[in-house]
């Protein structure tokens, strides 16, 4: 209906459409409003880092209050000032002496002078890379008349073009600190002032990925004759593929590999017919069927799944009460070493009877019956940790020497070849093996190459 056609009707036509369409618009709004209650009672709650795997980088972070009161930076009152540490041997010292008074210009460069303040500046030094010209000479023996090649020392060999550190350098920053080769030779330019093109860095990462793949075996049976087996694995990119990468952990060695499927025969492959004491995972399949006489759930993804249920129904007691067994049989775990054996034990038994307890119940959500179906079936995976002094609750473990990859991934990208990707997971085999002994990754790479030619030994 247009303005002119409402203009010829009369007052009390008017009306009545007002009316009708005042009639429609409430039963419309009816409908919208059983229709949304519809869509809310069937909607999932958001996923976070806190009821599902998502990383916390994904996580919604919302703008703070503008009146949201603000603590206090800096230290808390009362608080010890910290001073950094003079060291007893410093490389230098510089002597600030008055050479002449200002007021008078007398000569003072032979007057006694008292020491009055002591400060020391840590600097790095400019350092720039140091080219060694090894020059190898032969002779003929005078008396047997055989010809000798003098031999050069380690880290000096004829067929080397870079030295031991250098290369050592170049891994560090391409496995370590997740550099591309473009700011991997801008770095070394301007920090170091070398020319190095992509082939000589790619050429080293070559050299460093076959020494590393040496060592992969004695790591890998490390794992195999490992009491407790940590396990977990994260998509990685291949040649524009989907592979997966893998990380299995103990108390000795941490093994890495990128394979191109996510299936329980990369686990049967690794382990090679050997067996571990207890396996810790998430609920994966194929971490399920991992060779093991007992097998541990990783309550951190429990209890995420529980409050996932419980943001979906924050009335619901159910989940919150299994959440709460679980958060109890953590802390108590953390507690071992303070508590008596019997108070341990006695603890340790009555987190059994409520466990138990909760899992007799009938549940009418769908969400709770599937984790009430699972924590029925690995009743005996829930606290084994709780019976064993050298296992965790949680697979911390290797989501932490995953984490490092997930960040190389999201710089770098994705591998460009499979040879790239197996070098990857070798050299991060070795650096976070190195790492439980307590060897810094810079170290435990050298380590592959062998002894720093510098500083040239006396005599050379």
């Amino acid at each position: 209906m247009i303005r002119n056609e409402l203009t010829q009707l009369s007052y009390e036509e008017l009306i009545d459409l007002v009316l009708e369409q005042y009639q429609q618009m409430t039963k419309l709004q009816a409908e919208i409003e059983v229709l949304r209650l519809k869509v809310e009672k069937g909607k999932k709650p958001p996923t976070n880092s806190s009821n599902s795997s998502q990383p916390p980088s994904k996580d919604w972070k919302g703008n703070l209050p503008a009146k949201q009161k603000r603590h206090r930076h800096g230290p808390p009152v009362g608080h010890v000032k910290y001073e950094r540490q003079f060291v007893v041997q410093p490389d230098h010292i510089v002597e600030v002496k008055s050479q002449v008074c200002e007021h008078c210009q007398t000569d003072l460069g032979q007057e006694t002078q008292q020491l009055m303040d002591v400060n020391q500046i840590t600097e790095l030094p400019q350092r720039h890379a140091e080219v060694i010209e090894v020059r190898q000479y032969k002779a003929l023996c005078p008396e047997c008349g055989r010809e000798q090649i003098g031999q050069p020392p380690a880290g000096l060999e004829m067929n080397r073009t870079f030295g031991v550190r250098l290369e050592s350098t170049v891994v560090y920053y391409r496995q370590e600190q997740h550099m591309s080769y473009v700011r991997t030779l801008a770095t070394l330019h301007n920090l170091h002032g070398l020319e190095i093109s992509q082939g000589g860095v790619d050429q080293i990462m070559q050299r460093a990925g076959r020494k590393a793949l040496k060592r992969v075996a004695a790591i890998q049976s490390e794992i195999q004759q490992s009491a407790v087996v940590y396990c977990d694995e994260t998509g990685s990119r291949v040649n524009g593929q989907t592979w997966w990468q893998w990380v299995f952990g103990s108390a000795r060695a941490v093994l890495h590999i990128i394979r191109f499927n996510r299936s329980v025969d990369v686990i049967r492959d690794v382990m090679a017919g050997h067996q571990a004491e207890v396996w810790v995972s998430d609920c994966w399949s194929a971490q399920l069927k991992a060779p093991a006489r007992e097998r541990q759930l990783c309550l951190a993804h429990q209890i995420r799944n529980l409050q996932a249920l419980i943001d979906h129904y924050p009335k619901y007691a159910w989940p919150m009460e299994m959440q709460a067994v679980f958060r109890s049989a953590i802390h108590l775990h953390h507690q071992r070493d303070r508590l008596s054996s019997t108070q341990f034990l006695t603890q340790v038994q009555s987190l059994e009877d409520q466990c138990n307890q909760l899992l007799k119940g009938r549940l009418k959500r769908a969400q709770a019956r599937i984790l009430l179906r699972r924590y029925q079936k690995y009743r005996d995976s829930l606290f084994v940790f709780l019976y064993r002094n050298d296992l965790e609750p949680t697979n911390n473990f290797s989501e932490r020497n995953l984490r490092p990859s997930v960040i190389h991934r999201k710089v770098i990208g994705c591998f460009r070849s499979g040879w790239g990707a197996r070098t990857y997971a070798a050299l991060a085999s070795v650096i976070d093996t190195a790492a439980l002994k307590g060897t810094p990754p810079f170290l435990a790479i050298q380590d592959l190459f062998g002894t720093p030619a510098l500083p040239l030994a006396a005599g050379v």
